[in-house]
């Protein structure tokens, strides 16, 4: 192995290895109000496309760095999906009301 292919898989290793804390998190609390949707379709498109870029230059560091994202962003993104295709508007109006009931806003106008 090349010091130049060394180098490569060290990186792939430091910035797919900065997606697994969160993709635990998520798996474990099944919480993604809070995540960007549109920022993870973006960041899978672009995962996808350096796979693909990867595989048609034949280099290692790429297509297993980018195969590994794509597993652990694709799956935040499938769980924010879900979560928000469960999510219906009413329940988020009522969790908004609720909340400001308990902060003592009625929804009037304060003088």
């Amino acid at each position: 192995m090349s010091g130049i292919t060394l180098v490569g898989l060290l990186a792939a290793v430091c910035t797919t290895g900065s997606f697994l804390p969160q993709a635990i998190k998520t798996w474990r609390t099944r919480h993604v109000a809070d995540l960007s949707l549109v920022m993870y379709v973006v960041l899978c498109t672009g995962v996808a496309l350096w796979l693909a870029y990867g595989l048609l230059i034949s280099d290692v560091p790429i297509v297993v760095a980018n195969v590994v994202t794509l597993v652990l962003a694709g799956s935040i993104l499938v769980a924010i999906v879900v979560d928000r295709m469960h999510r219906s508007p009413r329940a988020v109006t009522i969790e908004v009301e609720a909340t400001d009931a308990a902060d003592g806003d009625t929804g009037e106008a304060q003088p």
